[in-house]
């Protein structure tokens, strides 16, 4: 009598802080296989920090895994089980069985210069990759240099492929708050400045992508009256930067440590809130350089309607269990993948463990996989869908 295949998804996680790249590549992917109980993995993701030689990582890695599809990026902080790792050192891994998925994965560059087309190779490709066999639902997990700005017409670009019907769910990658170098990885091969790749997960049901922010408006509605790309120059007709500074708090300390990041004028704790048509915001954040400009992470187009909003720890804090329960609802999950914001970590400063342990707390017995991002994209129904310092998740 031969033995039936197993159609749960399984899943195992490895870590590993050594400094070594093929020390800690190899260690944090064997231990994931090892929790795959001797089945085939059929995707693998791989989160590390930018501090390592990552030819050497994922060498370690590929060592292990095959030939396997096999994704990632680097980040500014990594957490799973309820575990945060702080910037600067570690390298996470995920190791997926197919189960009742099928995944397919691709890569592009030129996202810097041509986003919208990069958005529709990318998905083309990824779609290609899952195989010919039809399936009757599907989400789009991408993963981006987190410093190539247009994030959300590369997600446009996406969009124009795969409908309202699909979801897409991922983020930007990190530098462990560097600002020089952010990369992202497909099978032994690191793309930079301007590079995405993209997991097409084929599934038999509704995959469903979840997005809270917990920020508040401390503005009334504003117009952008001038923008040149990332630079916001007036708002209302004044000095953009005059307008945005004349929201801070008088009680901000701005010398405390995991707020101010990562120059003076940097502020976590504010940000914009793009008004959608429906009311909601998708949160941009921005900040002061060293020039006094007033700059966002992707473009506000002139005459967006925007509200400059504010946060505390509390409130960051508080849509981290209705993210997970929507995530999971209804559904025998086995992982959830989260996207948190590095924003958020600054904010939480010493309070930066409690949101991983609640992630996981929240999520019970499903294994939970995520990292700091650059930015996060969840995009369900509409074209919209790139996010700043936000918590967002699918299960599978």
């Amino acid at each position: 009598m031969t033995s039936q295949p197993d159609t749960r998804l399984r899943a195992g996680v490895g870590f590993s802080e050594s400094a070594d790249p093929a020390e800690a590549g190899g260690t944090a992917v064997r231990t994931a296989v090892a929790a795959l109980g001797g089945q085939p993995a059929a995707l693998f993701i791989v989160y590390a920090s930018v501090s390592y030689d990552l030819i050497a990582l994922l060498h370690a890695v590929r060592a292990e895994t095959g030939q396997a599809p096999l994704v990632g990026c680097t980040t500014s902080g990594q957490f799973h089980d309820g575990r945060l790792i702080t910037p600067g050192i570690g390298v996470s891994v995920l190791a997926l069985t197919g189960g009742p998925y099928r995944f397919g994965v691709a890569s592009v560059t030129g996202v810097r210069d041509e986003p919208v087309g990069a958005g529709q190779r990318l998905a083309r490709a990824a779609r290609a990759a899952a195989g010919p066999e039809p399936s009757p639902h599907a989400a789009v997990l991408l993963l981006t240099t987190g410093l190539a700005g247009h994030q959300q017409e590369l997600l446009t670009g996406v969009h124009k492929v795969v409908g309202a019907a699909v979801p897409v769910v991922g983020g930007g990658a990190g530098d462990d708050r560097l600002l020089v170098r952010t990369c992202v990885f497909e099978g032994d091969q690191v793309y930079t400045d301007g590079g995405a790749t993209a997991v097409w997960i084929a599934a038999p049901e509704p995959l469903t992508v979840v997005a809270e922010h917990g920020w508040h408006d401390v503005s009334l509605p504003l117009l952008v009256t001038r923008s040149d790309g990332l630079v916001i120059e007036e708002i209302a007709g004044r000095p953009a930067a005059e307008v945005f500074r004349e929201h801070f708090h008088d009680d901000v300390n701005y010398e405390r440590p995991g707020l101010v990041r990562p120059a003076p004028g940097y502020l976590s704790a504010y940000a914009f809130g793009l008004i959608e048509p429906d009311g909601g915001k998708l949160i941009r954040g921005a900040y002061i350089d060293p020039e006094g400009r007033l700059r966002s992470f992707t473009p506000l187009p002139p005459y967006a309607p925007v509200q400059i909003v504010a946060c505390a720890p509390d409130d960051l804090l508080r849509v981290t269990e209705d993210v997970v329960e929507q995530a999971v609802a209804g559904r025998d999950a086995t992982v959830l993948l989260a996207f948190s914001c590095v924003a958020r970590l600054d904010v939480l400063a010493e309070r930066g463990p409690v949101e991983a342990a609640r992630i996981q707390a929240a999520a019970g017995d499903v294994t939970t996989f995520g990292f700091y991002t650059y930015g996060e994209f969840a995009r369900t129904t509409r074209v919209a869908g790139y996010h700043n310092a936000t918590l967002t998740a699918i299960a599978l």
